[in-house]
């Protein structure tokens, strides 16, 4: 019955659509995403927030996920998930207290199965990346294509492999420190468009602050 409504109320947002950068073959559910924020065909996202001038590409899953600004998310990506009790002594969900795909609970004891993942400002994820529910990515971050993230990645760090790990850091410590303080990404489009010419050189741009 969930799955139906959540589809009539997609099929619904079909025309407010087509004034949007939202895809007619996005599903999306219980979502808040920015005027000028991107959801591209296929892609699944539920429970989440996005920001501004932030997208998700073609066939990505995303739940239970906060995103931050002018964030880029390549397509075939899957962030967030659902957790099992490893402790228990079964992982299967008929244990807890959550409906699942069998319609059987032979019991519901208490566990949270949902974890909010939270991606930060100006991060780009690669294309077919997995993403940990829970994991906190800091603004300016980067992750290569087909990493498998599991841990909390810092501000302006490049991640990489399975199970991803740091590669280096994008600038030194002293610059990533000014550019977390500048805080860009939240300045109005008028005072980005004013600086826009100076975002190819981090010197010239620190220089204008």
């Amino acid at each position: 019955m969930r799955r139906l409504l959540v589809l009539l109320k997609n099929m619904l947002s079909v025309p407010s659509r087509l004034f949007k950068h939202i895809s007619i073959l996005a599903i999306l559910q219980d979502d808040e995403i920015d005027n000028t924020a991107a959801i591209c065909s296929g892609v699944k996202f539920y429970r989440g927030k996005i920001g501004k001038y932030s997208y998700i590409g073609n066939n990505s899953f995303v739940i239970d996920s906060t995103i931050g600004n002018f964030t880029s998310i390549a397509p075939d990506c899957y962030i967030g998930g659902t957790s099992h009790p490893i402790e228990w002594v079964s992982t299967s969900p008929v244990f807890h207290k959550w409906e699942n795909i069998m319609k059987k609970n032979f019991s519901r004891h208490e566990f949270e199965i949902f974890q909010k993942t939270t991606i930060g400002n100006d991060v780009w994820i690669g294309n077919k990346v997995l993403v940990k529910a829970g994991v906190n990515i800091a603004d300016g971050a980067v992750i290569g294509m087909g990493s498998v993230v599991t841990k909390d990645i810092g501000p302006y760090e490049v991640w990489a492999g399975n199970p991803a790990r740091m590669i280096r850091k994008r600038f030194d410590d002293d610059t990533i420190r000014k550019l977390l303080e500048s805080k860009w990404w939240n300045w109005d489009d008028k005072k980005i468009e004013k600086s826009a010419s100076s975002f190819n050189s981090v010197d010239e741009f620190m220089r204008s602050l």
